[in-house]
């Protein structure tokens, strides 16, 4: 959804017409899942995706319709991906999808989207609620926007105290990193804040990560030494470039339960530096690159230096799971893997080695 906020944002502001395109509920095998969104527009062009192939292309007519009917009336569609609904390529997928089509031309609906505007903008996540199923077909859906402390901020539709209730008991703390759940016709969308993660070295291997994570819903930050390897031509989506040296920078960084650090840099010298920086500081994860054998000489060192034990067991290294890599973009996909696995499944890796023992 944050990549169509400039989308969200014209239409919210009346400049453009169009329907908003949520999917609420999946069943079985889709393309896509719960939360994916969707922007259709008057003139046919579209923004985002619920997955493509034959449900796209009829959501697209659904919706056209919709726009050109005018009575601002949204309506819930249900794809049972048979021979009806199959990929492009004709596989099918045997799933379901429960897909939210709301027009956005009335001021109230453009008040509904500038409140959920501003929660993607000023909010550390949010939660979307749907009601989509609630016994009587003609109804229309009900949304029901609530910020980071589940306080309710916006809805949309018939709003009655027992339906807020209900809802309400279904949303967790987001500080959980719940993922988007439906029971009993009510769709919980959680939009969760972005995870933070610091590239420490702007070398081969650290591009390779920040090209990926960028479109893994990381904010990217970079720090390198070497101005020309941190520059906007290397790292364009990057949130922030940083120059300096490590000692220079870190001390001096934000860093917090939602930071992810990554440790890359050029040379041993170089990574024992930023773990040092680093390890004490309370990140959500630490990796660092490299062999076993450097890793316990840097790890045997730091203690000396009076990092603890305890705060050198939380580092992940080597870091990367186990798929065999060789190359600098098979390494990045086998660290990025690694990321996807620690922040989606509460800290569980999949297929990473054994850590380096630290000595007591």
């Amino acid at each position: 959804m944050r990549d169509l906020l400039p989308q969200l944002l014209e239409i919210a502001a009346g400049k453009r017409d169009a329907v908003y395109c949520r999917l609420v509920e999946t069943r079985g095998s889709t393309p896509q899942k719960p939360g994916a969104t969707m922007l259709i527009y008057a003139d046919g062009s579209q923004a985002g995706t619920l997955g493509g192939g034959c449900v796209e292309a009829e959501v697209k007519r659904r919706a056209l319709g919709i726009l050109t009917r005018g009575t601002g009336d949204g309506e819930i569609a249900l794809f049972q991906l048979d021979n009806d609904y199959g990929w492009d390529d004709g596989l099918i997928c045997g799933g379901r999808m429960h897909i939210l089509l709301q027009p956005v031309q009335t001021t109230e609906v453009r008040e509904y989207l500038t409140q959920l505007t501003e929660l993607i903008v000023q909010s550390p996540g949010f939660v979307e609620a749907i009601a989509f199923d609630q016994g009587n077909e003609s109804d229309p859906a009900t949304l029901i926007l609530f910020d980071e402390k589940a306080q309710q901020i916006a809805s949309l539709g018939v709003t009655d105290a027992t339906l807020v209730e209900s809802i309400s008991a279904m949303v967790s703390p987001l500080t959980e990193r719940p993922k988007a759940i439906a029971q009993n016709g009510i769709a919980i969308l959680p939009v969760l804040e972005q995870c933070r993660l610091l590239i420490v070295g702007g070398g081969h291997i650290g591009k390779a990560v920040a090209d990926i994570a960028y479109d893994l819903d990381f904010d990217v930050w970079v720090l390198d030494d070497r101005e020309s390897i941190v520059s906007e031509d290397r790292f364009p989506r990057a949130t922030k470039r940083l120059v300096g040296s490590v000692d220079q920078v870190l001390p001096g960084l934000a860093i917090d339960s939602d930071t992810y650090c990554l440790i890359v840099t050029r040379g041993h010298n170089h990574d024992e530096e930023a773990l040092y920086y680093l390890a004490p500081r309370g990140a959500r994860y630490i990796g660092m690159i490299g062999s076993k054998r450097k890793i316990r000489m840097i790890f045997d060192d730091l203690q000396t230096q009076g990092i603890s034990a305890e705060d050198l067991e939380q580092v992940h290294a080597p870091v990367g799971i186990e798929i065999g890599s060789q190359t600098v973009i098979e390494i990045a996909i086998s660290i990025c893997a690694e990321l996807i696995s620690h922040r989606n499944c509460n800290g569980t890796i999949i297929g990473r080695p054994a850590k380096i023992e630290v000595q007591r």
